[in-house]
């Protein structure tokens, strides 16, 4: 069965590291291991970061002028290569979905959304076209998977029937394999005191994984900088991975810590965020404005306790007293103490994360949400048919 996939926001082409287009990538990776075959709708993005009503509309007219061409190619293919469902990535006041509607209403198919949020508060603002075209593609969905329990509530109540929103975990690959990976630990620790120069047994490594780009992520950075300042009478060295336009005005924030406190590795992906995950001791992030934190999910993966804002859909990723702990977003006063109480106590680290491994394991592989996609995508689809 095929498959028409779209994310409004960002196209999943786009090379630039992003959370958002990770996330659209995974779902296109979990469908095709639930056995669809997945193409790109379109790579037009409707995302106004401004309210500019202009721009929005502009972009309403170029959508409808887009799924009118999208309908008469998908018309002119063979019935078996036209798309059975239309699905639809993050879907938003500030990108909304000009073609999937249309599209799915004219070839009579099913359209799906994942990770759809609702703001009543927008309705006359700013972004009031893109809102009243969010919420109308959201109102015709016929699913809706919530990965942010956040959203959840909001988006239930303009859906036709509650019962089409669909809770899904957050989920990624690196699940599966990095997963049975901390007989690298001491090796990866090894490794890295020797390229940096510490003592790697009797310094406890922190670890915070994110972009370093101005709004929530700086935000997040500097809560963390205040945080870390409150525990300078503690042995600990902090990694940091990440990289973007905002790294100078992070640098600032961090030097509070001192010079010798913070170990920048830039940006790492594959196996060098692997030994980052293995080499540490804790994962630390305020999550200020955070939807709900892949790095957190890998980190647990590889065995690492996490200390994190309570906000978003964060505590579907972190157990509180059991996974990692959650301290009130926003408050480095609580995030130090948070942070404090397990870097004192090295048997409740070791508790925390074997849970961890066990909780990403068990509910957020790709497996897992690749099943669970199928399940209920086929349902739907055999729902459908006339």
């Amino acid at each position: 069965m095929r498959i028409a996939f779209y994310a409004p926001m960002k196209p999943t082409c786009d090379p630039r590291p992003s959370g958002d287009r990770r996330m659209a990538r995974l779902l296109q990776a979990a469908l095709v291991r639930g056995g669809f075959t997945v193409e790109t709708a379109s790579r037009f993005s409707s995302y106004d970061g401004t309210g500019d009503s202009e721009c929005q509309s502009r972009a309403a007219a170029f959508g409808g002028r887009l799924a009118e061409m999208l309908i008469r190619r998908y018309e002119r293919r063979a019935r078996s290569q036209r798309p059975d469902l239309w699905f639809t990535y993050h879907l938003y006041h500030k990108a909304p979905d000009w073609l999937g509607p249309a599209v799915s209403g004219a070839l009579s198919i099913p359209y799906v959304v994942a990770e759809a949020s609702f703001a009543p508060k927008q309705n006359g603002g700013p972004w009031a076209v893109g809102h009243a075209g969010a919420g109308a593609a959201i109102a015709a969905a016929d699913l809706v998977f919530n990965l942010n329990r956040a959203d959840a509530a909001e988006v239930r109540s303009i859906l036709v029937d509650p019962a089409r929103l669909v809770p899904l975990n957050p989920f990624s690959e690196q699940v599966e394999r990095t997963m049975g990976r901390s007989a690298g630990r001491r090796r990866a620790r090894a490794l890295l005191a020797r390229r940096h120069a510490f003592a790697e047994a009797a310094t406890p490594l922190l670890l915070c994984v994110a972009m370093m780009r101005t709004g929530d992520k700086l935000a997040s950075y500097r809560c963390l900088a205040r945080a870390l300042v409150r525990l300078r009478d503690l042995p600990w060295r902090l990694l940091v991975v990440g990289d973007g336009p905002a790294r100078s005005a992070v640098n600032a924030a961090l030097a509070a810590l001192g010079r010798r406190r913070v170990i920048g590795l830039g940006l790492c992906e594959g196996a060098k965020l692997a030994g980052a995950f293995a080499a540490a001791d804790l994962f630390v992030w305020p999550a200020i404005g955070e939807a709900y934190g892949m790095a957190m999910l890998e980190a647990q993966a590889g065995g690492l306790p996490v200390v994190a804002g309570r906000t978003g859909g964060v505590p579907d990723i972190v157990a509180h007293g059991k996974s990692g702990l959650l301290a009130p977003v926003g408050e480095p006063q609580a995030l130090a103490a948070a942070i404090r109480r397990l870097l004192v106590d090295p048997s409740r680290r070791t508790e925390m994360a074997k849970a961890a491994r066990r909780k990403a394991m068990r509910h957020h592989g790709l497996s897992a949400a690749a099943a669970r996609l199928r399940a209920h995508l086929l349902a739907l689809l055999e729902a459908s048919r006339p």
